[in-house]
């Protein structure tokens, strides 16, 4: 880092007279008047102040290497690396910020402070993404994965930034799966209804993606029942929360009325057949949910009319289904019948709440029937 080989109070009364706001100034008086009392914590609260205002932008990369580097071992070290943080986005460059960071990494690497070591290598992660540096920003993470492992809560800031870099990696390497998982762990870290209204878009539409592109991902409730869903809602991207919620009832009429969509987003090009499969087996297991517990013997008939597949392609989708976890049973080829046993819970809207409470009202009804018509021979009984 280069170092002004001023005095502390001549570097700070040059910055106040020649580059800061009339309404930082006070704040820049602060600063001397806490670094000559050595009163750390009220000096790293003014420089907080300082820094995440707007006009202070191009002082903060001067005022961090020559004023706060001073008396970096006598303030909080998480503290640290986030005022390193802002004053990295005022580097010409990703390289120059990379540099930048890296110094700040080594700054904080000591047993003392390993949450500020993890929050700074995780910076260093992101910007080697930013350099397009995808083996080193895998190594960076795996480095402070391993810590975290340790830790004994959850620290927000430093989880969060840890998921948040981690989704970004996998956007990157189109590992929908993994994505979605850390990008979903991110937003359990933070307020999604803190973040901007932009940022809270691209999440929700980007999770839609992966949702619905991965491999692995059959149940989305989760990220259904998640506020930031609703931040699609009136939005050019509405159309693919309306997907979400069609795949999660196996809603064939409507998938099909939203293929034009599809059509027009890269990510999906060569992947109906996929798509077309994955909300088969959605509508299969909603058939089989929709039944009671007693009565899940389904005909390939039945389902090739619930899923729309055709007769060739029954058993492979009861045997993926079978496989990917999503059901429980037997099939009999013989007789043309799949008995399901048990199918994977999934997030209810109000039509397949209301009719959960029809059968439930069914089956009080049912049991009110036999209780009455036990009775009624337990008395027959006795007079006998």
């Amino acid at each position: 880092m280069d170092i002004d080989p001023k005095p502390i109070p001549e570097f700070l009364a040059q910055q106040r007279d020649e580059h800061t706001p009339a309404e930082l100034q006070p704040l820049m008086l602060d600063f001397e008047d806490f670094w000559e009392r050595k009163l750390w914590h009220q000096l790293t609260t003014a420089l907080d102040e300082f820094f995440r205002h707007p006009e202070s932008g191009p002082q903060r990369l001067g005022l961090f290497k020559n004023f706060v580097m001073t008396f970096a071992d006598k303030i909080n070290q998480l503290k640290l690396v986030e005022l390193g943080l802002w004053a990295s986005q005022e580097c010409k460059d990703y390289q120059e910020a990379l540099v930048f960071l890296e110094t700040i990494t080594k700054k904080v690497n000591n047993v003392d402070s390993q949450d500020a070591y993890v929050y700074a290598i995780v910076e260093v992660a992101r910007i080697k993404l930013c350099l397009e540096d995808l083996k080193g920003a895998r190594i960076a993470l795996d480095e402070a994965e391993k810590i975290l492992d340790k830790f004994d809560s959850v620290e927000s800031i430093v989880h969060a930034s840890f998921y948040r870099v981690s989704s970004d990696y996998y956007s990157t390497k189109r590992e929908f799966s993994a994505y979605y998982r850390n990008a979903l762990l991110y937003l359990a870290c933070v307020q999604s209804t803190e973040l901007p209204q932009a940022k809270q878009c691209e999440l929700a539409y980007n999770l839609s993606i992966a949702a619905l592109l991965s491999e692995k991902i059959y149940n989305f409730g989760e990220l259904l029942l998640h506020p930031i869903l609703d931040s699609l809602v009136d939005t050019e991207h509405a159309w693919i929360r309306e997907l979400l919620f069609a795949f999660n009832t196996g809603d064939l009429g409507k998938y099909n009325g939203l293929l034009g969509h599809l059509d027009k987003q890269p990510l999906f090009e060569g992947k109906q057949q996929f798509l077309r499969q994955k909300l088969c087996l959605s509508a299969l297991t909603e058939a089989v949910f929709q039944r009671p517990p007693h009565d899940r013997a389904l005909t390939f008939e039945s389902i090739m009319k619930e899923t729309g597949v055709s007769a060739d392609e029954v058993e492979y989708l009861l045997m993926k289904a079978l496989s990917e976890g999503l059901i429980r049973g037997s099939i009999d080829q013989v007789a043309g019948v799949a008995r399901i046993a048990w199918v994977q819970p999934k997030v209810l809207d109000k039509g397949q709440i209301e009719n959960m409470r029809q059968r439930l009202m069914e089956w009080d009804g049912s049991v009110s029937r036999l209780n009455k018509y036990m009775e009624e021979k337990l008395s027959e009984s006795v007079t006998a």
